[in-house]
């Protein structure tokens, strides 16, 4: 990490550099994403902690600017933990990266205040674009995630819609199961019924008409 008190300041001297505290599941994901982060000229990672209590901690005894967090799992305590964060240090913008973001956690997430959602499909640069993004206080975010927070699904119903974009990520039963805090016989009949809905073949046949009348 760099110097707390350094500074990146533009001819006018306004001070440029975003100060970023991680959290994460795992002491090398968070180091990993430090060490990427910090190679940026203009960001400068002034804490890694593992727990969100930590994480509130670091936000407020280094005063950052955006606190990054790479949750187990798309739950309520990192959006718990992202409210209590808004509350002490408005200012801090909220990056969150998930595996696999349902059409609910995107609308929840953005409700809670967070600024952008980092999907682990995408590139290291949308990573330090949201980043940046969220120091200066704007929404980053894919549009195909804002439509999706926000669209009508059709005939489907929000869990329904969740369990066949988890579909589309490969995600077996369990692990949607396991994604989506239900049971596996309620992921079973969440996908029979949008098969019955779109007059389907089956679940991946499900996905395929969703996904072209952009139901998901």
């Amino acid at each position: 990490m760099h110097d707390p008190e350094t500074r990146s300041v533009q001819k006018d001297g306004k001070s440029m550099l975003r100060r970023v505290a991680i959290t994460g599941r795992s002491l090398l994901m968070v180091e990993m994403m430090a060490e990427s982060l910090n190679r940026e000229g203009d960001i400068d990672v002034v804490a890694c902690v593992s727990g969100y209590h930590k994480l509130i901690e670091a936000v407020e005894r280094t005063d950052a600017d955006v606190a990054l967090m790479d949750p187990d799992r798309m739950d309520g305590d990192c959006l718990t933990t992202t409210g209590e964060l808004r509350k002490i240090r408005p200012l801090c913008g909220v990056v969150l990266t998930v595996e696999t973001p349902t059409r609910t956690f995107v609308d929840r997430a953005l409700r809670a205040g967070v600024l952008s959602i980092v999907p682990k499909s995408a590139g290291l640069r949308r990573l330090i674009e949201s980043v940046r993004g969220a120091a200066s206080g704007q929404v980053v975010m894919d549009p195909r995630l804002l439509s999706a927070a926000g669209a009508e699904g059709g005939p489907l119903t929000d869990r329904e819609a969740d369990v066949l974009r988890l579909t589309a990520s490969g995600a077996s039963v369990k692990e949607m199961a396991e994604e989506l805090y239900l049971s596996t016989g309620t992921i079973r009949n969440l996908a029979s019924a949008a098969i019955k809905k779109l007059d389907a073949r089956n679940r991946y046949d499900a996905v395929r008409i969703a996904t072209e009348r952009c139901w998901i």
